[in-house]
C-alpha cells in the first residue's frame, strides 16, 4: 500500500493511493478522492508523541561509485550524521538555495522507516524492523563543506533541504530493498542513475549496525546514501528523484527564504 499525508481544507491528513488518485482516511472525510493538484504535500510520516524526538540518520559515502566520483576511498564503516526534522518537507515543496552559493546539489536516496522498537537487532532479522520505504533527496552544499567524511550542519541540516515522499510504501510490498533503480532528472534531463544494490553497506547491516549502540524507534529515519552523478541545482530547477516501485519525488529549487 503506498501512504501520503497531506493537507487539504484547512487540516492534515492521512491519504491513500487509490486509481491515481488520494483517498483520505480521515474518519470525517473516509472515502472521498482527491486529484493530486489538490493537495499540499507533506513528508509521509506518523507524528510523533511531543516528548519524543524523531530520529533522523543519513549516510555519506554509501555508494563506492560516488566515493569515487569525489576522489574519496570507499568507507570501512557507515559514516553517519544526523539531521534535525525541520530539515524534511514534501513532494512539490521548495527547497531554498542560499543566495551567493557555488555549489548545491540534489542526493536521490531510498529512506527506510522504522516500524517497530529495534534494539540490538541481528542483521537476519533487520528486515523484519522496518515499516517501510519512501524516496529522499538529501541537498548538500558543497561550499560550505570541511570534510566529506563528517559533513557540518551547514551542509546537510537545513530547513527544507530534505524533501521527502511523495508515498510511504509499506515494507511487505517491496521484497527486496536492495534491488531498487534509482534515477534523477533536472528539468526533464536525466542526470543519475544508480541502483541500491551498489550501496556499500545495505539495509540490513545499516540497521544491525546503528540498533548496536542506539535504539531505534518507530518512525525514525535511515537516509541510505546516493549513487554518482551530481550537479548542481539552481533556482528554478525541477529536481525529480525516482526510485523504483516508490515513486517519483519532485522538488523545485528557490531562493525564496519563506518557500
Amino acid at each position: 500500500m503506498k501512504r501520503a499525508r497531506i493537507a487539504w481544507a484547512g487540516a492534515v491528513h492521512d491519504a491513500i493511493e487509490a486509481g491515481g488518485q488520494l483517498e483520505l482516511r480521515t474518519p470525517a472525510f473516509k472515502g472521498r478522492r482527491l486529484s493530486f493538484d489538490e493537495v499540499v504535500w507533506l513528508p509521509p510520516l506518523q507524528p510523533l508523541p511531543p516528548q519524543r524526538p524523531r530520529t533522523v540518520l543519513a549516510l555519506g559515502l554509501n555508494y563506492a561509485d560516488h566515493a569515487k566520483e569525489l576522489a574519496f576511498k570507499a568507507p570501512e564503516e557507515p559514516l553517519a550524521f544526523l539531521k534535525g526534522e525541520a530539515s524534511l518537507t514534501g513532494h512539490r515543496g521548495f527547497t531554498v538555495r542560499p543566495a551567493g552559493v557555488g555549489f548545491m546539489h540534489y542526493e536521490c536516496e531510498l529512506a527506510v522507516v522504522i516500524g517497530r522498537t529495534a534494539r540490538r537487532v541481528q542483521k537476519a532479522d533487520a528486515l523484519d524492523f522496518v515499516g517501510g520505504y519512501t524516496v529522499a533527496n538529501d541537498y548538500a552544499i558543497r561550499d560550505y563543506l570541511e570534510n566529506w567524511y563528517r559533513p557540518n550542519l551547514r551542509v546537510k541540516n537545513r530547513d527544507t533541504c530534505t524533501p521527502l515522499g511523495p508515498w510511504l510504501v509499506d515494507a511487505a510490498d517491496v521484497p527486496d530493498p536492495m534491488n531498487l533503480a534509482l534515477q534523477t532528472t533536472v528539468n526533464g534531463k536525466l542526470t543519475q542513475q544508480g541502483h541500491t544494490r551498489d550501496m556499500i553497506f545495505d539495509v540490513p547491516t545499516l540497521i544491525e549496525y546503528f540498533s548496536s549502540f542506539m535504539t531505534l524507534q518507530p518512525g525514525d529515519l535511515i537516509l541510505t546514501g546516493t549513487p554518482d552523478g551530481v550537479v548542481d541545482c539552481q533556482p528554478g530547477d525541477v529536481i525529480v528523484t525516482a526510485i523504483e516501485g516508490i515513486g517519483e519525488l519532485v522538488n523545485t529549487i528557490t531562493t525564496n527564504t519563506s518557500a
